[in-house]
């Protein structure tokens, strides 16, 4: 896989355990904990993330002494990509609790059988110019609406760095995003290796947005 890909589920840990409960069809059946796991994929994704952000000295002073601590050279912009996106960014903002952030709609508009387009219509965000961006969207299918995300991101300015954080996503997905952001570093909690010809994910978890929102 490309260096520039971590799959955080290929180590053991307790993520998998996560990822279980949010493929399990009888674990989706009950919404709010569908929502919860998504934020706890996002909040192990934002701390493995955040060991490649910039850091710089701080001084501290304790009750017992001082000492000299690693700190973020400055906070990130924590942007995601609605409305699947709300839980996922919401457990990355528990650790990046200080974070700027911004939200994009981008969703598939289908034409006929198959084919669809995925439009973006809605962009709000702080500045970025300079900044470490961390881009996040629960599911990597195709990568259309990533890098479409993205594109519109440098319409307002130019990141310093760009993270891109999925819960699952496609090998397929992940190669089309790299060739089009090729600076980016990606974070995944699963890759799978089956896209269908109406680009889902197999095996996947079904529709994130649905099944932590009800059907659309």
């Amino acid at each position: 896989m490309d260096a520039r890909i971590t799959n955080l589920g290929a180590r053991n840990s307790y993520l998998n355990q996560v990822l279980f409960e949010l493929r399990d069809t009888e674990v989706q059946q009950d919404r709010m904990r569908f929502r919860a796991n998504m934020e706890k994929v996002g909040e192990i994704l934002a701390y493995e993330m955040s060991r490649e952000f910039p850091y710089e000295k701080q001084h501290v002073t304790t009750p017992l002494g001082e000492l000299d601590m690693d700190l973020l050279a400055s906070q990130p912009v924590l942007v995601s990509i609605l409305r699947a996106g709300i839980p996922f960014h919401q457990g990355f903002l528990r650790l990046m609790d200080r974070a700027d952030n911004g939200f994009i709609s981008a969703f598939r508009h289908h034409t006929r059988g198959n084919e669809f387009i995925v439009k973006v219509e809605y962009l709000a965000l702080p500045e970025i110019t300079g900044r470490t961006v961390v881009l996040v969207d629960p599911m990597i299918a195709t990568g259309k609406s990533i890098v479409l995300a993205y594109q519109a991101l440098l319409e307002q300015g130019h990141p310093e760095q760009i993270f891109i954080g999925a819960a699952v996503a496609s090998e397929e997905g992940l190669e089309y995003v790299l060739r089009h952001i090729p600076k980016a570093r990606i974070l995944v909690a699963a890759v799978d290796h089956e896209l269908t010809a109406k680009a889902y994910i197999v095996p996947g978890l079904g529709d994130a947005g649905d099944l932590a929102f009800g059907p659309k």
